[in-house]
């Protein structure tokens, strides 16, 4: 959105409500067992946005007494569909217990409905952070009665647009399980039972539970966070596909779309921090791992649960050279496929992946390294989920703890279908503005103030 759209923008909670299942949860499963990884994940949220745009949301004309009848027909489609999507996804109605089990006793979720007092055309023209992250219940979820699950934000544009944006607390989901979970939902909604998923609950199975102590939860998520006083800035940028491709042949080295774009980001923001501070660090980058896709046999996509590990990369400052960033994250991902796993396995999983995070946490908390956080749903198909409405114009990542974190990273591919990748980028306002400049960034990523999203504009 332009600087004058921008202020402009205002969403309005119109009403907040408790979604329940539609079929009470039997007796044998009131009690769910939380896996190991689901025990040891941060007290965050994994979070989706999704738009969906329909004919004639273009049209300045349109009658706002239409706008307000498809909001309420699409609102009533929605919730029921939720609640019986939730009937399969009980867990999301229940609420944690204790560090060990959700009580399932079909307490809800959360279903918030907004208005939005622009066009959606217009936010997309010119999509910003500070507008988008409106559109998700983070906050609302921050705020909440601890232990809830779930929360579900559709906001209405003045044209008929909806924005549906979902926050899923990563002590029971991971980004693959919030995508499951919208997927079946989206397959409830349209009537289409071809695409209503069947959660598999195998965690707790494959990773028993531990008694995780305090002490334990303290090495696992240490209180050094990236939380910041002073103010971050978040900023999307568009890698087009010519321009991936170009970047992987100037690599002269083996690499995936997201590792290539990774690594570049990876080199600015460190010239950045290196430029504001005078000094060289050394360099971590920790990227998120979907440890389905890496165990043998891999585990089926709708397992449900927090199936995310993280590997660290790392480089000192005076020697960034992209080709040396690629193999750094390659050799990163073949360690960690090779060890974490069998950490994971073992009797004493809980104290082997505690141990392994001492000799981090001592290199962490010191203030001579740059820490890095990357997760990326590139290469997950997001396009093709449809509520009944046709597919979404747009869906996007932005982390939910942009706002006031720094050092984020979230890659998504982008709607056109072209292996073009998008970029939300956290970074405090000092070095983003050097960022943002740096002639190596600029020669793969649009160069233009927030790149539009519709084709027309591309």
């Amino acid at each position: 959105m332009t600087k004058e759209k921008e202020k402009e923008m205002k969403v309005e909670i119109i009403s907040k409500e408790t979604i329940k299942p539609s079929s009470p949860t039997p007796n044998h499963l009131k009690d769910y067992k939380l896996s190991l990884l689901d025990q040891i994940a941060p007290p965050s949220y994994e979070t989706l946005l999704l738009f969906y745009s329909f004919n004639g949301d273009d049209d300045r004309q349109h009658h706002h007494h239409i706008s307000v009848y498809k909001a309420n027909k699409l609102s009533l489609q929605l919730k029921q569909s939720l609640s019986e999507t939730l009937t399969r996804f009980y867990p999301l109605a229940g609420r944690v217990k204790d560090n060990i089990t959700i009580d399932c006793s079909d307490h809800g979720a959360v279903y918030v409905e907004a208005q939005v007092n622009c066009l959606l055309q217009d936010l997309l023209k010119q999509p910003n952070g500070d507008s988008v992250i409106q559109l998700v219940p983070i906050e609302l979820a921050e705020e909440s009665t601890p232990g809830l699950l779930l929360f579900v934000q559709s906001s209405f544009f003045t044209c008929g647009g909806v924005a549906i944006g979902v926050c899923i607390s990563q002590k029971i989901a991971d980004a693959a399980t919030v995508v499951t979970f919208i997927r079946s939902w989206a397959g409830a909604a349209a009537g289409d039972h071809r695409q209503v998923y069947y959660p598999s609950y195998n965690a707790s199975s494959l990773f028993p539970p531990r008694d995780v102590t305090a002490t334990a939860m303290l090495f696992l998520n240490p209180p050094f966070n990236m939380a910041m006083d002073e103010k971050c800035f978040t900023k999307r940028f568009v890698f087009y596909g010519p321009k991936i491709a170009a970047l992987e042949a100037a690599l002269s080295a083996p690499s995936t779309r997201g590792e290539a774009v990774t690594a570049l980001i990876w080199k600015c923001a460190v010239n950045a921090s290196r430029s504001n501070s005078g000094v060289s660090k050394l360099s971590i980058l920790s990227r998120s791992v979907d440890i389905r896709k890496i165990t043998v046999p891999p585990l089926p996509d709708n397992s449900v649960g927090n199936f995310v590990g993280y590997y660290a990369s790392q480089k000192d400052e005076s020697d960034i050279q992209l080709q040396g960033l690629v193999r750094e994250l390659r050799k990163g991902i073949q360690d960690f496929s090779k060890s974490y796993l069998q950490k994971l396995q073992r009797e004493d999983a809980l104290e082997a992946i505690t141990e392994s995070c001492k000799d981090a946490i001592a290199i962490l908390i010191s203030n001579d390294v740059d820490l890095y956080v990357c997760n990326s749903l590139c290469d997950v198909s997001l396009y093709d989920i449809d509520f009944g409405w046709g597919n979404p114009t747009w869906v996007t990542n932005i982390s939910s703890n942009a706002p006031n974190h720094k050092n984020l990273v979230g890659l998504i591919d982008s709607s056109t279908g072209d292996g073009s990748i998008e970029a939300w980028v956290t970074l405090t306002e000092a070095d983003m503005a050097l960022f943002e400049r740096d002639p190596d960034l600029l020669c793969y990523a649009a160069t233009f103030d927030y790149p539009s999203v519709l084709k027309s504009y591309l």
